[in-house]
């Protein structure tokens, strides 16, 4: 008798346990579907409201119809982080729970990419530019960056674009970067990068105009002539007061030598840079895209999404 309830009472521990083992199998399982349709919708939700907030961004840029860009224009505002749903409330068609609403918040920035020195400037069709050179020179010096690596990196550059490299240098040819951070593979240090970071920019061409209403004094520094950073900061201080209308406002400002690089400056910029954030409840996503106006049309170049480098709004003198 003791022998038979013993079998039966182990009996009933083993379904017990396989009982309970299928049922946590079970919910997991059910847990596990949630959790990807979860992320599935969140995924397909920030690439709506992302790609909203590009072409917003792209709206602004069209509606922008005078000749002169400054950091007085509305393109130059950067959004704050903001609740979703002040900005759906308007929209009574919106299909997006009040709940994901409020518990999502958008940010975001336009920068003018052309308020920076232009990498690939310094070289086009495989020759080097030496005037270009001479501008990364002087942003080398006042950086205090090694001039080793502006050669290495001018001269990889020169090969990376040269469409006729011949067998002897084809080895020294790398893809042509599209990112700064992809100046590395030019043989450009990361502490390099980091330094150039806010002062360069890679664009679709070789253009090599800086806009005068954008760019920080160090820019307008490197690509000046006969200047110091001093008359640069003094033109930055002038332009906030009252932005130049044409190139040459500047000349009154700058002492009798100084000059520009002829061809390297401007008031008005084709090319910007979007970026977006997105934050749903802990997850942050993130966008950055490159737009090209010309005229009335603005086109988009590149888009990325993930997780880039801490982002915050700029203050609007970026």
């Amino acid at each position: 008798m003791r022998r038979r309830r013993g079998a039966a009472l182990l009996v009933a521990m083993l379904t017990v346990t396989v009982v309970a083992t299928l049922a946590a199998a079970a919910l997991w399982q059910q847990w596990r579907s949630v959790e990807i349709e979860s992320a599935e919708r969140t995924r397909v939700q920030s690439g709506w409201i992302l790609t909203g907030a590009l072409d917003w961004a792209r709206l602004i840029l069209r509606e922008d119809t005078s000749n002169v860009d400054h950091l007085g224009e509305p393109w130059a505002v950067p959004l704050q982080e903001a609740r979703l749903g002040t900005f759906l409330a308007a929209d009574p068609n919106s299909n997006m729970a009040a709940g994901d609403a409020d518990n999502t918040f958008l940010s975001g920035e336009i920068t003018d990419l052309q308020s920076r020195l232009n990498v690939a400037s310094l070289a086009g069709a495989g020759v080097k530019n030496d005037e270009r050179v001479e501008s990364f020179r002087r942003l080398f010096e006042l950086l205090g960056l090694p001039a080793a690596e502006l050669a290495r990196l001018a001269e990889n550059l020169r090969f990376a674009e040269d469409i006729n490299v011949d067998n002897q240098n084809a080895a020294r040819a790398s893809l042509p970067p599209q990112r700064v951070e992809q100046l590395a593979w030019l043989g450009v240090s990361p502490q390099t990068i980091a330094a150039l970071e806010p002062y360069v920019t890679v664009l679709p061409s070789n253009e090599p105009r800086v806009n005068l209403n954008t760019a920080k004094a160090e820019v307008i520094y490197a690509v000046g002539r006969g200047i110091s950073l001093a008359d640069a900061q003094r033109l930055v201080t002038e332009r906030e007061r009252q932005h130049f209308r044409a190139v040459g406002d500047e000349r009154k400002f700058l002492p009798e030598e100084g000059k520009f690089e002829p061809n390297g400056v401007s008031v008005n910029s084709q090319f910007f840079e979007v970026r977006g954030r997105l934050r749903i409840d802990n997850v942050v996503i993130e966008e950055r895209s490159v737009v090209m106006r010309t005229g009335r049309e603005v086109r988009t170049l590149s888009r990325e999404r993930g997780a880039f480098e801490a982002f915050v709004p700029a203050d609007g003198r970026r």
